[in-house]
């Protein structure tokens, strides 16, 4: 993650336009969107300030603050300018201010028996248990009859590596471009707040190394979180499967989030998942 101040903030100037700030263009520019003395002068800083922030050599002066980082009035300043939504704002100050977020430590291998037993109740809802790098830690029976994880090892078990990494995925994943997109993006979120952990960037870079697609995605600096939204599953034998789907965060391990997908009750997807459940229930009593 070494340099991602810079590389995030350079990025979001290249999408605004000065005519969208109300500064003249001054015809053709060498590089897409604003200057940094630009954002500098709309953001209230110094240019000099502001250089010294992108190329992360710790801006001086009176906006610092006691711990040594960057103001929150200089960083709500300049998301301001960047037009950064609310996900972007958070990561811009996790990446600012890094000694102040977690040393990516020992991330739980298993979750409590209780998760265990919430995923095991819903069975008309495929569910699973991600944590921070994306690894599925548990999961239920009918999430297991649609992605089949119980038949796989640890290092399968990596929504990334499954992603970009097995050729399957484009079969299962109607839409894959679009949630190849938010699996970046969400990585980089989780990444952002947890700059220190090596396990995250060892797997950031075995995917940039394997997958044209992950760098591709990797160098436009999405940020977003995955917790909502619909997946289109081509089940190899319940067919296609209409998944919205739900996240939540564990209160007690909050690096744990749980999957919930949740068709709509009597639709074509509900009746398959129901006898894709019976199926999977019946091939494992015989």
């Amino acid at each position: 993650m070494d340099g991602e101040l810079g590389d995030f903030l350079r990025s979001r100037r290249a999408r605004i336009r000065p005519e969208d700030v109300g500064l003249p263009s001054h015809g053709r520019r060498r590089v897409p969107g604003l200057r940094r003395e630009e954002v500098a002068q709309l953001a209230g800083v110094s240019v000099d300030y502001y250089i010294r922030l992108e190329q992360g050599r710790g801006p001086g002066g009176p906006s610092r603050t006691r711990s040594g980082g960057v103001s929150d009035a200089v960083l709500d300043a300049v998301a301001r300018v960047l037009r950064l939504d609310e996900a972007e704002r958070q990561y811009l100050r996790a990446v600012a201010r890094p000694h102040r977020r977690g040393d990516g430590g020992p991330v739980a291998s298993g979750v409590r028996p209780g998760v265990q037993l919430i995923l095991d109740g819903m069975d008309r809802n495929p569910a699973y248990v991600l944590d921070r790098r994306m690894n599925v830690l548990a999961w239920n029976a009918l999430a297991d009859a649609v992605l089949g994880f119980g038949g796989t090892g640890p290092e399968d078990r990596s929504l990334p590596r499954r992603l970009f990494l097995d050729p399957a995925a484009h079969d299962l994943y109607q839409d894959w471009a679009a949630v190849a997109e938010q699996t970046v993006a969400h990585l980089r979120l989780n990444a952002g707040h947890h700059p220190h952990d090596t396990a995250m960037g060892k797997l950031v870079a075995e995917l940039a190394r394997a997958s044209g697609d992950f760098r591709r995605l990797w160098a436009d600096h999405l940020v977003k979180p995955c917790d909502h939204g619909v997946k289109r599953l081509r089940h190899p034998v319940a067919g296609l499967l209409v998944l919205p789907y739900e996240t939540l965060t564990v209160p007690a391990a909050p690096d744990q989030t749980i999957v919930v997908y949740a068709p709509e009750p009597d639709s074509e997807t509900a009746e398959r998942l129901a006898l894709l459940g019976s199926w999977a229930t019946t091939s494992r009593t015989h």
